[in-house]
């Protein structure tokens, strides 16, 4: 103890220069204990601590564990949108790393078995990590502490070469800062190939317009590492497929890689899978150069494809992997339809040799939100709500990778220009038949959510409205609230009896699950005052409104089919050259008959309305809500004649032709060409 004491008070002296020490004299043997017990704790804790790379090795295993999978039955059943199984019903959730936290766990990468580029530098330790370049952990946070702003969630353009422009500008900024890696990720489906051709076309001006900005520098150099920009093209349908066995500095390479892409006749499109790949395999870029304090390259992702993919379960990982490794992901892409999974596409047979006539193809382009917020419904005998509108946004999951990881997502259609409902003629081939448009800046107050299925299904729980707008929309994608029957000839008094107690019958089917549908979304009623998101506001209103006009016009629906069976006749005829009328049709009218119980709901329907009309102006809700307005909530009788089936088989047919014996070569040359069904797309 006494040299103990004789070696402190040496290290005092030479530290401070004084002969004196607080050492001198009678020192207590407890504060000696305490400066031994110190030094042995801190002894201990070094040899049972991980070293920091050990710790950043636990970060990263944390993020790559297998996602947790949502158990989501008592929230929200498993649901479908009309036309197809949504993308990510049963999605999986995020782990419990949050991005923040993945973004610091990337000091140490591993290296991909397909990463390394033969003539690009790497440095790699002695554990066979490829090293970031950076001694300490201080510095690697400090280097990786910069997390990705949120994207652009939807700008329209009516051409992919204004999206092309705009992302040339984006390439540029990255190169005034950095080297920069650009990836193209193309669709092979055939309803991208025109789009395809025209971008290809625009990219020779971008890169022509890159070079003579002087930022390039000189791209003949034979080491890639010393190029300022390189180009690396991937394809992807059923499967991903790179297009080069390395980036290349030349844009003649990567133009004829694009032109190299084939077609994918599977209909699947596995564009999150491409993404993970490409991450994968460039993440090792994301290294920090120790001398330069920047990461080796800039990396810019951009995606080309016409459809929302079939891998959606796969967008936590992919939002992960490109926000860790400070990817931002631009999508060249189509406008998602509003509340629908399924576009019908104006598609015309590539080969002249066969009918160009266009053709209906169905698409998954949608939807624009992670599950179905908007009601299937339509009990007036008009397809005005069913039909496909724009909804302001590009489809769900590509969405949010963009908006996540700071990029664009460019929803393009040529039919954005048209102020008026567009029609079947006017779309271009290959183009979605949406009939409207709305402008983006308007929508932008009225975005999605862009969050994980976990997040999702944690706000639903939270709050009683969205809960049960999403419920309700889920309750109408069964199918079941299909359109009234409006049209009853009487040709035949048995006949006609059946006919109309057939639409009695399906009425009181109809009834009880629109009072249940009424019920789910007034469970969210109380919460009304409460929401603030405009999104929400407007979809829950028009939905109640929509639910409670659909079920008086069910109540008075029956009622008057119960008329028109037991006590209405038919007028006479005008004069005797006018038949008699012989068919009643049903047409809505303002007068509503069942009650004022009925006329209470029905003007609480058009106060929910209004106010979607009132405060979401140029909105695919207030349109809707609109046409709604539009379209009394209550039936009348109207009678017409309709010409009995017998005397429509009594007409005469084509006469026979004056040429017994024509030509079988004028035939051939008459025949049209041969039919092809659209294949998938």
């Amino acid at each position: 103890m006494k040299n103990v004491i004789k070696y402190l008070r040496r290290i005092w002296q030479i530290r401070t220069g004084r002969v004196e020490t607080p050492f001198d004299g009678g020192v207590p043997f407890w504060i000696i204990s305490l400066i031994a017990h110190l030094v042995l704790i801190l002894f201990v804790a070094t040899l049972i601590m991980p070293s920091v790379e050990e710790r950043s090795l636990l970060n990263l295993s944390a993020t790559t564990e297998p996602l947790e999978v949502i158990e989501n039955e008592n929230i929200i059943p498993d649901v479908e949108f009309d036309d197809m199984l949504s993308d990510d019903s049963g999605a999986v959730g995020e782990s419990d790393v949050s991005l923040e936290e993945a973004d610091l766990a990337m000091t140490v990468i591993d290296i991909q078995n397909d990463a390394p580029l033969e003539d690009l530098d790497l440095d790699f330790s002695e554990d066979g990590l490829l090293a970031t370049g950076i001694d300490g952990m201080e510095n690697g946070a400090e280097a990786f502490a910069e997390i990705a702003t949120k994207g652009n969630a939807g700008t329209a353009v009516a051409a992919a070469s204004g999206a092309v422009d705009r992302i040339s500008e984006e390439i540029m900024q990255s190169l005034e800062s950095n080297k920069t890696l650009v990836v193209w990720l193309f669709d092979q489906s055939g309803s991208l190939l025109e789009q395809r051709t025209q971008i290809m076309r625009r990219l020779d001006k971008v890169y022509q317009d890159l070079e003579a900005s002087g930022l390039l520098g000189n791209q003949d150099q034979t080491q890639l590492q010393n190029q300022r920009l390189l180009t690396d093209v991937i394809a992807f349908g059923n499967t991903v497929t790179p297009m080069l066995k390395q980036p290349t500095a030349l844009y003649e390479k990567a133009s004829a890689a694009i032109g190299k892409i084939e077609l994918d006749t599977t209909g699947v499109e596995k564009v999150m899978e491409a993404v993970t790949t490409a991450a994968n395999k460039y993440k090792w870029m994301h290294k920090i150069d120790s001398a330069t304090q920047k990461r080796k390259r800039n990396i810019r992702f951009i995606i080309v494809s016409d459809e929302a993919g079939d891998d959606g379960d796969r967008t936590d990982m992919a939002v992960k992997l490109c926000r860790a490794n400070q990817i931002p992901v631009y999508v060249i892409g189509v406008p998602a339809p509003f509340g629908r999974q399924q576009t019908d596409v104006k598609w015309v047979d590539p080969d002249p040799n066969f009918d160009q006539s266009p053709q209906v193809a169905k698409v998954k382009q949608g939807p624009e939100s992670r599950m179905p917020e908007r009601l299937q419904l339509d009990l007036t005998g008009y397809v005005g709500d069913l039909e496909m509108i724009d909804s302001g946004f590009g489809p769900f999951n590509l969405t949010r990778l963009c908006y996540e990881t700071g990029g664009i997502y460019f929803a393009v259609h040529p039919n954005r220009r048209s102020t008026r409902g567009v029609r079947w003629n006017e779309v271009s081939n290959y183009s979605a038949f949406l009939r409207h448009f709305f402008d983006s800046e308007t929508m932008k107050a009225y975005r999605p959510d862009y969050i994980s299925q976990k997040a999702y299904q944690t706000a639903l729980k939270e709050n009683p409205l969205r809960s049960s707008l999403v419920r309700a929309a889920a309750f109408t994608s069964a199918g079941t609230l299909a359109t009234p029957r409006l049209r009853f000839p009487n040709f035949d008094e048995a006949q006609f009896v059946n006919s109309v107690s057939r639409a009695q019958r399906d009425a009181a089917i109809i009834e009880p699950r629109l009072n249940q549908l009424f019920e789910i979304l007034r469970a969210g009623e109380p919460a009304r005052a409460e929401e603030s998101s405009l999104r929400w506001q407007a979809g829950f209103d028009l939905a109640i409104g929509q639910a409670l006009s659909a079920k008086v016009r069910a109540e008075t629906y029956n009622m008057m089919l119960a008329m028109v069976k037991t006590s209405m006749k038919f007028e006479p005829p005008k004069n005797e050259d006018t038949p008699r009328n012989n068919t009643w049709i049903l047409r809505p009218a303002d007068t509503v008959t069942t009650g004022s119980r009925s006329e209470k709901m029905a003007n609480k329907a058009r106060t929910y309305l209004q106010r979607v009309v009132d405060k979401h102006p140029e909105t695919p809700w207030a349109m809707i809500a609109q046409r709604e307005l539009n379209i009394p909530i209550g039936w009348q009788w109207r009678q017409t004649y309709t010409e009995p089936p017998e005397m429509r088989q009594r007409q005469p047919q084509n006469p026979p032709s004056n040429n017994p014996n024509p030509n079988p070569g004028q035939q051939m040359r008459n025949q049209p060409p041969p039919r092809r069904a659209p294949p998938n797309l």
